[in-house]
């Protein structure tokens, strides 16, 4: 049982979105990390941990998710980051020092890769090295339990007093430790991605196919499945700096990738260039053509549907996240599929492929998620299924996006991050913006407001802005749709002219 001495965390550290973050010397240090997995052993450990929800088997789905004892082990795995593998092996040593084997890593690996390891090994769950696509300043770490997927509310809300206690009282270590063995995750994660894609379609299809790891833990996975006859790979040696970008598959950040398309050494044409790109830990997923078009992740996520439903068969629910784009659900409505909302963040969606039979899953950041999978986010597997998509009936991806269109009307999307000093600017200018709505935005009038996650306010030429502060780091992140990329650009300016100013009592922050 958790201590009764202390139940709140310590102020630095505290699990967000997707894990915990934080900046590397400052509160991630050797110390904390060592705490954590200590605070995580004893979770593993704690006998009430059993009495939590237990995810059964979804037949429909075939996600396998039973209770497994910490003698099941732990899967420790890394990225590409400053000190991740020094780290990882801290955090190995500190939970078999607690009497529970631990799997290590090799090497670097993506964290879907680590994911399917626990189902491989029928682990009791994994712990990753990374801050996914924060700047390479940060380090992170997150926790993946027994059903393979991002950790639900509820488990790292009964992990945070483990966390509390052992800042009051660490756990000494076990005379005699567990083992911990080295292995190679990657090994079982291309097994699964061969058995769920047509590989050898895509290699057959006249493609000039560029993938860009950004310097990240996907290096080399897709290039190793494929064969260097058939990828370009770009920014594929591992760099803690990420060669000075935010390892984020988002336009501004993907010009190395933009550039490597826009001429092809086998004489390409535009049309037949397609570039994927996974972030720091290749769970999410970007893309672009040879004609210089970004495919943001609601184009993929809709193309993705498209693809699995019309060309391979599947069928199943669609779980979209609040700040996911209404194609979404305009597709899924077309092919009959069942949709579903959530607040933002990957352990929502997850829920519902826990317990339902899910298609597939996705949000604005890029993660998507398909069935007959572990229940995670893949942007290895995504990139994959895109390059599939294209190779199928010889189309490009943008002909398949331009079909899509015809049945749910143009989409625009756009975002913008304001950079904040602290955590509590971003509650106080989501709560002004609850207390003070705005009659227009952009020109048009405010229709409705809801408040499932941030604030998002909907207008009256269908577009929506919505305003929500980072899981992650002290960043409010602004997201616009509208019918046009000028409405877009319009109502984005005119929101951060609302985030800046004494609307939401942010003046001077940006």
């Amino acid at each position: 049982m958790a201590s009764t001495a202390a139940k709140t965390p310590p102020m630095d550290i505290a699990f967000g979105t997707d894990g915990w973050r934080a900046i590397i010397a400052d509160s991630f240090t050797f110390e904390n990390v060592r705490l954590v997995a200590r605070a995580i052993a004893r979770y593993l450990q704690w006998e009430g941990r059993s009495a939590q929800p237990v995810y059964r088997p979804n037949l429909a789905g075939g996600y396998p998710s039973p209770f497994r004892a910490a003698a099941s082990g732990l899967v420790v795995g890394y990225d590409t980051r400053f000190l991740s593998p020094r780290f990882a092996r801290a955090v190995a040593d500190e939970v078999a020092a607690q009497g529970i084997p631990v799997l290590l890593a090799d090497t670097f690996s993506p964290t879907p890769a680590l994911s399917q390891a626990v189902r491989d090994h029928e682990a009791a769950g994994a712990v990753v090295i990374t801050a996914s696509h924060n700047p390479s300043d940060y380090n992170g770490l997150k926790l993946k339990p027994e059903y393979a997927s991002s950790s639900l509310p509820e488990i790292t809300d009964a992990l945070m007093p483990f966390i509390a206690a052992e800042r009051a009282n660490p756990t000494p270590r076990r005379d005699v430790p567990a083992e911990v063995r080295v292995f190679s995750p990657l090994d079982g994660y291309r097994a699964e991605l061969s058995a769920l894609v047509d590989l050898e379609r895509i290699r057959q299809a006249d493609l000039d196919i560029v993938v860009d790891p950004m310097h990240g833990a996907g290096a080399g996975v897709i290039r190793g499945l494929l064969g260097d006859a058939h990828v370009r790979e770009i920014r594929g040696t591992p760099d803690p700096t990420f060669g000075g970008v935010n390892p984020e598959p988002i336009l501004k950040n993907l010009q190395a990738l933009m550039t490597a398309l826009s001429s092809a050494p086998g004489g390409h044409l535009p049309a037949r260039r397609v570039g994927v790109a996974t972030d720091g830990d290749a769970d999410r997923v970007g893309a672009a053509d040879g004609r210089g078009h970004f495919f943001n992740a609601h184009e993929i996520f809709a193309v993705l549907m498209w693809h699995l439903v019309t060309r391979k068969g599947w069928t199943g629910g669609v779980v979209k996240t609040f700040s996911t784009s209404e194609m979404i659900g305009r597709l899924a409505a077309h092919l009959g599929l069942p949709v579903h909302e959530t607040p933002i963040g990957f352990k929502y969606i997850v829920e519902h492929m826990l317990t339902h039979d899910i298609l597939i899953g996705g949000e604005e950041s890029g993660g998507i998620g398909v069935k007959n999978h572990v229940p995670e986010r893949d942007g290895v597997l995504s990139s994959l299924l895109l390059l599939e998509a294209a190779a199928w009936e010889n189309e490009s991806v943008e002909q398949v996006l331009a079909r899509i269109h015809e049945i749910t009307g143009p989409f625009a999307y756009g975002r913008v991050d304001l950079h904040l000093s602290s955590r509590a600017q971003m509650t106080e200018a989501v709560a002004s913006l609850k207390a003070s709505t705005p009659s227009t935005v952009g020109g048009a009038k405010v229709m409705s407001v809801e408040t499932v996650d941030g604030v998002k306010l909907r207008l009256a030429d269908d577009a929506w802005i919505l305003f929500r502060p980072s899981g992650t780091e002290p960043v409010l992140r602004v997201y616009v749709e509208a019918p046009s990329a000028a409405r877009v650009e319009a109502i984005l300016r005119d929101g951060e002219r609302l985030a800046v100013s004494g609307t939401c009592a942010l003046k001077g922050a940006h």
